[in-house]
């Protein structure tokens, strides 16, 4: 099965065109059916009574709020007509209301891949890290973040599978088949993998490989040693030194409070990821 629609994030952050231009261009080169997602999120004051004049001056500021979130989703709507009108993409625009997280994790279930920006301190205006692990965790369905930096308008052609035989790494390969088909070159890697390991086999890395051959893709197994560095600045850093861009790999193969109190690789990777990332749960 391939992947025949996917859903993007829209809003009015600063990062919010180079999303269209990348998803519009995925969905043109896998013949798919494109989702514009845009939520209107208003959040309710902290403060009430007094401060604001009373219940009245909190409803109307409510009201204010709801209205200039409405007058700003209409450029964004346009831009993505538009961009489906002058490519000749198949899609629709969802334009709901209420809290982000739960809207993205809800309108994700009915898509094959999710594709996100990567939160940016910076930009006010930018997705939460609340709405990227309520897609991950919640949706059933793979995410495709970009990075707040230098993010592609187009996906490349290397892509970089971390692999440790687990579940979630076994998923997120399985749901990044369609992209992988898309790509010239893919590395598998494995990092300091023990052979009696469950799941590695004699040759760690060499079975998922094989399985990866059949499904006719090009593939080379790379193995390092982890030496002082976490095992999410050694992805980024191989990454780098490949030129690889995509980074596939399992969310949180442990819980999350023990990943947070950690700093595992999917935090890590999250924060400071440099390249897409195709994650899986």
């Amino acid at each position: 099965m391939g992947i025949r629609d996917f859903l993007v994030h829209l809003g009015t952050d600063k990062a919010s065109s180079v999303r269209l231009d990348f998803a519009a261009d995925l969905a043109e080169r896998l013949s798919a059916h494109l989702v514009g997602l845009h939520v209107i999120d208003v959040p309710l004051p902290i403060l009430a009574g007094a401060e604001f004049g009373g219940g009245a001056a909190v409803a109307e500021m409510i009201e204010r709020m709801h209205r200039d979130a409405i007058d700003a989703a209409a450029p964004v709507e346009a831009r993505f007509r538009e961009r489906l009108r002058l490519d000749t993409l198949s899609g629709a625009w969802r334009q709901v209301e209420g809290s982000l997280a739960g809207q993205m994790a809800l309108h994700g279930r009915y898509s094959d891949l999710i594709v996100m920006g990567q939160t940016d301190p910076d930009d006010a205006e930018t997705i939460g890290d609340s709405a990227i692990y309520a897609a991950l965790f919640e949706s059933g369905r793979p995410v495709l973040l970009l990075p707040r930096v230098g993010a592609p308008t187009r996906l490349g052609r290397h892509a970089l599978i971390a692999w440790n035989a687990r579940r979630e790494a076994a998923r997120a390969v399985h749901d990044a088949l369609p992209l992988l088909a898309l790509m010239e070159e893919v590395t598998v890697l494995t990092v300091m993998p023990r052979k009696d390991e469950d799941g590695h086999g004699e040759q760690p890395g060499a079975d998922i490989a094989a399985h990866l051959a059949r499904h006719g893709l090009r593939v080379t197994v790379r193995s390092v040693a982890g030496a002082d560095v976490t095992v999410g600045d050694l992805l980024l850093n191989e990454a780098a030194d490949l030129g690889a861009n995509l980074l596939v790999m399992g969310g949180y193969g442990h819980s999350r409070l023990r990943e947070f109190m950690l700093g595992g690789a999917t935090r890590t990777i999250l924060a400071q990821m440099t390249v897409p990332v195709l994650i899986s749960h």
